[in-house]
């Protein structure tokens, strides 16, 4: 086998489409370390898929549907077998012979072996209960559409979420071209700087001036790198997927305006908001447990059959038993009227928190209005005083070219521009972050 291999690599043919091969496979380009492309939507679906808090509500949700289960139990006929096998040692008494002073027998004791056989089928059914199985069973059924309506609150907060992590995302990686951008600007006022430095023209201090400018400038960009890492986690924490690629974003901060009434986004959110559904359902729970409790106080009517085989030896004698139990409580009054007193005290609480979490609503449709307004007209004055700086580092460079102004004016005008496209991004990012704090108080999508 190795002198084959070895005779087979002298063909010059064969030694050609090896090199090939391997120049085609080297020249290949990998995407192993590629940005996967993501659209926001993508990211939201995502983490609806593999958020953990998605599936603790789910797995929630199924416990509730086994309670519900387990109260409908109540409304059929329980039942059980029962097999016992006994070995026991008894004392017995004989009659011997003899003659007794008191004319008797005299009699002598011994122990003996009994076994005993017993089998018992049973089974009983709940005949009337005033009605307390059905209330158990509704107070279940609302405790799981209470469930539900929690779990969609989930679903809305990791929405939220992820919609925070892209925009944070997307606004760091706007900010590191911002500070990139910034870089080579600084850059090219230093090269500047000392071209003019070394014909005469600029001083020493021009060049150190735009020394501390490309310094400051990269200082900013390591920042804003850190920045993008970091918005990188956060994404991926935020869909459930920790261990995922790196991220290309697709979505941009487009403008998009939005005409609400706040008398109106305000009906919307108490109709749509899933906590005050998880408080209603709750609320119809505690009524029905309440109802259910004070049946308590009333007799409940059970029936029961049985049928026996006993014995020692088989054939077992056999025998059955049918019966009608009337259950009436005497001293559980007390106990009874706790349960019930709680049930009560557990409405009011519910009553008071559906009050609260109406002001919390008002509050957070209310505050998302504001920051959405507020955001808004920020973007109008930041993308104005953009074009303002840009327009006044045109003229400070030219300026500086013609030696009517100085590297200051320069470094200034370039710090205002920096600050004023990152004030446009953050304003854009504080634009959409507001949109998806709005649509999270309302309940609902407004796009």
């Amino acid at each position: 086998m190795p002198l084959h291999t070895r005779l087979t690599l002298r063909n010059p043919a064969v030694v050609f489409a090896l090199l090939l091969l391997l120049f085609c496979y080297c020249g290949t380009p990998t995407t192993a370390g590629a940005d996967t492309p993501l659209t926001l939507q993508e990211a939201v679906a995502t983490a609806l898929t593999h958020h953990p808090t998605i599936r603790i509500g789910e797995a929630t949700i199924a416990a509730a549907q086994q309670r519900v289960r387990q109260q409908e139990a109540g409304y059929l006929p329980r039942g059980g077998y029962t097999y016992a096998f006994t070995r026991q040692q008894r004392p017995v008494s004989a009659a011997v012979g003899g003659v007794q002073i008191d004319g008797g027998q005299q009699q002598r004791s011994f122990s003996q072996l009994f076994q005993f056989h017993s089998t018992n089928v049973s089974m009983s059914q709940v005949l009337f209960d005033f009605g307390r199985t059905l209330d158990a069973i509704q107070s279940a059924s609302a405790n799981m559409e209470a469930d539900a309506a929690d779990l969609e609150t989930t679903r809305q907060t990791v929405i939220l979420n992820a919609k925070q992590a892209y925009y944070g995302l997307l606004s760091a990686q706007h900010l590191q071209r911002v500070a990139e951008e910034t870089v080579r600007q600084s850059h090219k006022h230093l090269e500047d700087a000392q071209a003019r430095f070394e014909v005469g023209v600029a001083s020493r201090f021009d060049v150190t001036r735009a020394q501390v400018q490309v310094s400051n400038a990269e200082l900013i960009l390591v920042t804003a790198r850190n920045n993008v890492a970091l918005g990188h986690e956060t994404l991926r924490t935020a869909m459930g997927i920790p261990e995922a690629p790196d991220f290309l974003l697709i979505d941009t901060f487009d403008r998009k305006s939005l005409s609400v009434n706040e008398n109106d986004i305000l009906r919307q959110a108490y109709a749509s908001r899933p906590e005050l559904h998880s408080v209603w359902a709750q609320q119809k729970a505690a009524a029905e447990r309440v109802s259910e409790l004070q049946k308590y106080y009333f007799p409940s009517v059970t029936g029961n059959a049985q049928y026996n085989w006993t014995g020692r030896e088989y054939p077992l004698q056999e025998g059955w038993v049918v019966g009608v139990v009337l259950t009436v409580p005497l001293f559980d009054s007390i106990l009874t009227t706790a349960q019930v007193g709680e049930a009560r005290a557990n409405q009011q609480r519910l009553t008071a928190e559906e009050e609260n979490l109406r002001q919390q609503i008002t509050l957070e449709v209310r505050r998302s209005l504001l920051e959405l307004r507020r955001a808004d007209e920020s973007i109008r004055v930041s993308e104005q005083t953009e074009v303002e700086a840009r327009e006044n580092l045109v003229l400070a460079e030219g300026r500086y070219q013609t030696g009517v102004g100085n590297i200051i004016e320069v470094t200034d005008a370039q710090t205002s521009l920096t600050s004023a496209r990152a004030n446009t991004i953050q304003a854009l990012h504080n634009s959409r972050i507001a949109l998806a704090q709005l649509e999270k108080a309302v309940g609902r999508n407004l796009e």
